[in-house]
């Protein structure tokens, strides 16, 4: 590993394919053991990651416990970091041969996007994540709040709840799969009217704060700083923003999107629809868990899924 900067890029590309990568809550112990084992190239994720954090990463995403891989300041780098061990592995041994068309990200996610990519190296990716979880868990603990996911809803009656429960917009997941949210008090009341006003369901979500909303805005000013001196180069393949669902092509877009980012909306159905009409019609998940896919399959219903989560693709 010379240099990670554009490590995990072929020389080929394919137009039709996007690369995505999981965000918070994808973690499970155990993630990335099998290709540790069985890839160096992986295994240089993970030592590097070990490495640059000062602590045994690789220890918490084998053996856990569960408890402590489910905190903030652990599970963003965690997730981080197996999702490109994933991708190492999978073009060291062949399975990936081309580069995309766009890399994305699920909130966390985008940092991997954004490492895969090339704007970032993976060790300042690293930096700049921990930074991010560290600053995200300060802000969950000192404005408390949670999240819900309202189902079978449209957007235009959802931002209609918020609006009367004080709560905002974190997720557009699916154009009827929207996650908001606030203080617990005022989130539970938005669970209140999403019922009386026709969701198919509505629930709260086992979180530890209010990602993406209003109440990250301690994170986000605290990021502010980072982001600005991060050592961001220009992307090798277009990254598309969560906030605003465009493709980023330039260190200024990015700077912008990441300085937002935590206190603003995932536009996550929109960037796939931006992706999808561009021509991708294969796209590859890196990391634990099938979230994304999960949402593209109801989005593209004639893509390609493939999830890379391990040694084998599925």
């Amino acid at each position: 590993m010379a240099s990670s900067r554009g490590l995990f890029l072929p020389q080929a590309s394919d137009a039709t394919v996007a690369w995505l990568f999981p965000g918070q809550g994808a973690q499970e112990v155990g993630m990335g053991r099998d290709v540790w084992d069985a890839s160096p190239a992986a295994r240089q994720v993970f030592e590097t990651a070990d490495r640059v954090l000062g602590y045994s990463l690789s220890q918490i995403c084998f053996e856990g416990p569960d408890d402590r891989l489910r905190q903030t300041e652990y599970t963003q780098p965690a997730i981080f970091t197996t999702s490109l061990a994933c991708l190492a592995a999978a073009v060291e041994a062949g399975a990936i041969a081309a580069r995309p068309a766009f890399t994305a990200g699920h909130s966390l996610g985008e940092y991997s996007a954004l490492v895969a990519s090339g704007a970032l190296s993976l060790e300042d990716g690293l930096t700049l994540l921990d930074t991010r979880a560290r600053l995200m868990a300060e802000a969950g603990r000192s404005h408390p709040g949670t999240l819900a996911a309202v189902l079978g809803m449209d957007e235009d009656a959802v931002r209609g709840i918020c609006a009367d429960a004080d709560v905002d917009v974190c997720n557009y997941n699916l154009p009827n799969q929207t996650v908001v949210g606030g203080t617990r008090p005022n989130v539970e009341r938005a669970i209140e009217l999403a019922k009386e006003r026709g969701a198919q369901r509505a629930l709260e979500l086992n979180v530890s704060g209010a990602f993406h909303s209003r109440l990250m805005r301690p994170a986000a000013d605290g990021l502010a700083s980072a982001v600005a001196a991060a050592n961001l180069q220009t992307p090798q393949i277009p990254v598309v923003a969560n906030a605003t669902a465009e493709a980023m092509t330039d260190v200024a877009a990015i700077r912008n999107e990441l300085r937002a980012q935590v206190a603003t909306a995932v536009r996550w159905h929109e960037s796939v629809t931006l992706m999808s009409a561009a021509g991708v019609n294969t796209f590859i998940e890196f990391g634990p868990g099938r979230v994304l896919t999960g949402m593209v399959k109801r989005l593209a219903s004639t893509a390609t899924l493939i999830n890379i989560s391990g040694l084998q693709p599925v």
